[in-house]
């Protein structure tokens, strides 16, 4: 074990990948409790298809990836709320009907742009090594202020999260807020694109709220129990990714997996005894 982990921390590529992608966890982690509770979890997938047209469209105009795809989905993002709040379309056929009509543009231009040297499996399902020094700095700071904002309005997230007509009773700017949890999912979804893939970056913002809702009650300890198993799974599954040879994104989805099945049990064993 003490051996794999000084295996495991030589590399500097894989450093670089437990840093950016345990901050992109418990970013999700954290947003994730309140988007579950909303019932706008989808809103991941969604936007991880809106970064892959992006991404797809930013490299075919040789522009940096990152810096073009984060704008687009936050627009995205805000559109989605919007057409939640003021249209006859519900949150989960906005989400599908925006993210299959982007999937579709990055695979439309992936497949026709000439000279385009680009593996599409990294876009799709992650890859530690996809990312510059340059993107890893971007990516600090960007997951830094996301953390940062959160902790900050922290109050009136949880506000907005449970009951929004008396959050706006109380003074609370529920509009503003509820663009405020978009954009942090939005610039989220986009910095953890690069290690999970579009595919799967979705499954950092259920998993680690769905596991924790099975034991935990309180706002606070749902949240904290997230960002635990966020950062733990995150580590897990790179260890086991390195260890074994096997795709990152995937690997941590499966330790997430198991964990909620743990955690799943751990629920109905409780409430049998209660």
């Amino acid at each position: 074990m003490l051996e794999l982990l000084r295996d495991l921390f030589s590399y500097h590529f894989i450093v670089r990948a437990l840093l950016v992608g345990t901050l992109v966890a418990l970013c999700a982690a954290l947003l994730g409790v309140s988007l579950v509770l909303k019932r706008y979890s989808m809103i991941g997938d969604g936007l991880s298809h809106v970064g892959f047209g992006a991404l797809s469209i930013a490299m075919a105009l040789h522009l940096a990836p990152l810096q073009v795809s984060i704008p687009v989905v936050v627009l995205a993002a805000f559109l989605l709320l919007r057409l939640n709040e003021r249209s006859q379309l519900k949150a989960d056929a906005a989400i599908a009907l925006v993210s299959s009509s982007s999937l579709a543009a990055g695979v439309i231009v992936t497949s026709l742009t000439a000279g385009m040297n680009t593996d599409v499996n990294s876009y799709m399902f992650g890859s530690i090594l996809a990312m510059s020094d340059g993107d890893v700095l971007l990516s600090v700071a960007l997951s830094l202020a996301v953390l940062s904002l959160f902790i900050l309005f922290y109050h009136k997230i949880f506000a907005v999260t449970f009951d929004e007509e008396f959050a706006a009773a109380t003074g609370i700017r529920v509009r503003l807020y509820n663009l405020l949890l978009a954009l942090l999912t939005a610039v989220t979804i986009v910095v953890g694109m690069r290690l999970m893939g579009a595919m799967l970056i979705s499954s950092l913002v259920i998993f680690p709220a769905l596991s924790s809702m099975r034991v935990f009650r309180s706002f606070r300890s749902v949240i904290l129990s997230s960002a635990l198993l966020a950062a733990a799974a995150f580590f897990i599954g790179i260890a086991l990714s390195f260890a074994f040879s096997i795709p990152a994104g995937a690997s941590v989805v499966a330790v997430h997996a198991l964990l909620f099945a743990c955690f799943f049990a751990a629920g109905w064993l409780r409430a049998r005894l209660d």
